[in-house]
């Protein structure tokens, strides 16, 4: 009962967060882009909850709408790391041969790179922009993903009831839409649900290094980048953004682990178990 109110509780707030990102033009209380240099630097008040920055612009208006480029983006980006990684698992493992050698090199030379390193170098050579970072963050972690599903497939791939579909002549389509995806789909939606708070602070790196979304578009990471400039004399331009980062994470993990406990019960049980024994 309390893992099924945890879990509601969380989706509510999931829902929340989407909601507010989905309508954040019609309930921010300012244009985000509306610049008015009189007015900088204010500190949070009534008129401007979470003050205003160095030209004048509302920090949570910022905040509301940056929700939207910050949430959807890694939402995107997570389905189609998804997608991507377990397609390519699901093959290199039924087909074996020269497909599993090629993509488990591919996805060997990937990981040979610290993760963050190798999409600043990706996101570098496309150029900055929105786009150009989320192409660089799903060529760094697909590689988990195809070797995960990978795994699951090889796991099924000898059993008989396999053998007697190839021996009855079903396509190698029917074979991995009917078998093999329906076995390796419920761990990779737990693997990308608890995946979501790292890809967004993956995005939000690239963005507070510069090789994110460009301004003046709100997007949270390009929001702390700013903000850091100003830490001692106006340091909400750097708390506001980072706390929404930060409860975001939190709330997408926790939903996450929530996810994972309900459809695979037993990894709770495993990880306690590994605790105890590192104790």
């Amino acid at each position: 009962m309390k893992k099924n109110t945890r879990f509601a509780v969380l989706s509510i707030l999931v829902f929340l967060i989407l909601a507010v990102a989905f309508l954040a033009d019609k309930i921010v209380p300012y244009d985000p882009l509306s610049a008015s240099l009189s007015d900088a630097f204010q500190a949070p008040g009534k008129e401007h909850y979470f003050g205003t920055d160095a030209l004048g612009r509302d920090v949570f208006s910022r905040v509301i709408c940056g929700a939207t480029t910050s949430v959807y983006s890694v939402l995107i980006l997570v389905a189609v790391i998804l997608v991507v990684g377990t397609f390519l698992g699901i093959i290199a493992g039924y087909f074996g041969g020269v497909a599993d050698a090629v993509i488990m090199r591919v996805g060997d030379m990937m990981i040979a790179f610290p993760d963050l390193i190798l999409a600043m170098a990706i996101a570098g050579i496309l150029g900055p922009k929105l786009k150009n970072s989320m192409i660089a963050i799903a060529a760094v972690s697909w590689t988990r993903y195809a070797r995960l599903s990978r795994s699951l497939v090889l796991k099924i791939r000898n059993r008989t009831y396999i053998s007697a579909a190839e021996i009855s002549g079903s396509r190698h389509s029917r074979i991995l839409m009917r078998y093999m995806l329906p076995n390796a789909l419920p761990t990779m939606i737990i693997t990308a649900a608890t995946d979501i708070g790292t890809i967004m602070l993956s995005l939000a790196s690239l963005s507070f290094l510069g090789f994110g979304i460009q301004p003046p578009t709100p997007e949270w990471g390009y929001m702390l980048s700013e903000g850091r400039t100003y830490i001692l004399s106006s340091p909400w331009l750097l708390f506001c953004p980072g706390l929404a980062v930060f409860i975001t994470v939190v709330i997408f993990n926790l939903w996450g682990d929530c996810i994972r406990d309900m459809i695979d019960p037993n990894a709770t049980e495993k990880r306690r178990k590994k605790r105890r024994k590192r104790r």
